[in-house]
């Protein structure tokens, strides 16, 4: 098959869409979870940042994992586990079981973003990363808009427990057609001919998974500058994605005084915006290097100007005086601060190419890290101040600051 490599592509797009299904669930069965357990905000609070505990504890290991056993096999054996926390999370009996189950969820879901660089590692061409990540992240944005109407019209039909096994099903339907499509490397998939073959001309010619290069050592997948930056980027964009996720029903229920029934509709719009600019980001990205073959072109400069307006965009929020200006800054800061998300990406495998599941899990802690502060550190201020300026402030500092160390120390042509 001429084109199979986007089918993985696609494949492993489904994936991730459903890794964020089974993450969101929880925010849609609050109430009934609520009165189900006798739960306060605070122990539901402590059984979402649960997830985020898991993740972090095992993204390094998960990317040491498949570059040496190879995508194929590990993220089979996470989307099982992903399968059986989603089934016990719809079986609980209490507050603990909730918590075990949702660290667990954290735990079995590590591995996704590590597996995703190794197959583009393998799979695809420099000048067709970005856009291969492109299309796979938009996964993210996209999870949002689908969950809303789907997730909830389980919980009203069916009930909360049904939620969590249809979630857990979709799991398994996925990982049966992955293990009967994907593998390692191309040269033993029965999809791709001899011609596909050799129009990958940059494919090692040993097998990756067992074959982890002593070029690529740690020290260098740590304290590079350009990975580093690329690291601290990626946790700025987590930040983001974060209080979105979190807090902005809740922003513009408390800043405006509105029902969310009343602007609901609305809460879909930053996220189609972001799932647009996400993609165009990978295309142009693309584009660049084709071009140019200049990886700080191509790849740096998008990064420190997409941050650069996202911040500006958010400066916007605070100064609004309506929702309807409101809307339109967040839908803007959030669509300039996903625009790169697949340049994170498509950097880390350009520069770790033989590690770059392992290199992804280290740039992945970073983003574990921003789903636990952010949550907090927001909800922790808007308490302290009565508004959410002072934490969109800290939020535009961190994006700043990321945006200034992409600018001064990314110089990805000199590694690459």
């Amino acid at each position: 098959m001429k084109n199979f490599r986007w089918v993985l592509i696609s494949l492993a797009f489904v994936g991730i869409l459903i890794t964020y299904l089974d993450r969101m669930a929880l925010s849609y069965a609050i109430g009934p979870l609520e009165k189900t357990f006798s739960l306060n905000n605070t122990e539901f609070g402590m059984i979402a940042s649960g997830f985020g505990i898991g993740y972090l504890c095992v993204t390094i290991a998960s990317g040491i994992l498949i570059d040496h056993y190879g995508a194929r096999k590990i993220w089979s054996l996470s989307a099982l586990l992903w399968t059986v926390a989603c089934v016990l999370i719809g079986m609980a009996t209490g507050f603990w079981w909730l918590l075990l189950c949702r660290i667990l969820l954290g735990v079995a879901e590590g591995p996704s973003f590590p597996a995703l660089a190794r197959i583009t590692a393998d799979w695809l061409l420099p000048r067709e990363r970005a856009r291969a990540f492109a299309f796979a992240l938009l996964a993210v944005p996209l999870s949002f808009v689908i969950g809303a109407s789907l997730l909830s019209f389980i919980i009203v039909h069916f009930n909360w427990r049904f939620m969590f096994i249809m979630v857990g099903i979709f799991s398994l339907i996925w990982v049966m057609a992955w293990q009967q499509l994907f593998r390692d490397k191309p040269s033993d998939s029965k999809h791709i001919g001899h011609a596909e073959l050799l129009r990958l001309n940059n494919m090692p010619k040993t097998n990756p998974v067992n074959a982890i290069k002593k070029s690529t050592p740690w020290r260098y997948l740590v304290f590079n500058p350009a990975l580093l930056t690329n690291h601290i980027a990626f946790f700025a964009l987590g930040y983001l994605l974060f209080f979105a996720l979190t807090w902005l029903p809740a922003y513009f229920e408390q800043s405006y005084h509105i029902k969310l029934a009343s602007i609901g509709q609305f809460l879909t719009i930053p996220w189609l915006v972001a799932a647009l600019m996400l993609l165009l980001g990978g295309f142009l990205s693309d584009y660049l290097w084709k071009k140019t073959h200049n990886f700080r072109l191509a790849r740096s400069h998008i990064v420190w100007i997409c941050q650069v307006l996202s911040a500006g965009c958010l400066l916007y929020v605070i100064k609004s005086h309506s929702p309807y200006q409101a809307i339109v800054g967040i839908s803007l800061g959030l669509g300039f601060g996903m625009m790169p998300n697949a340049i994170f990406f498509a950097i880390n495998t350009d520069l770790a190419r033989d590690r770059a599941a392992t290199s992804l899990g280290i740039m992945d802690c970073a983003f574990a890290a921003s789903g636990i502060l952010a949550p907090f550190l927001t909800g922790k201020l808007s308490t302290l101040t009565g508004n959410f300026n002072s934490a969109i402030y800290l939020m535009i500092g961190i994006t700043t600051i990321s945006a200034l160390g992409v600018i001064l120390f990314q110089y990805p042509n000199k590694e690459a």
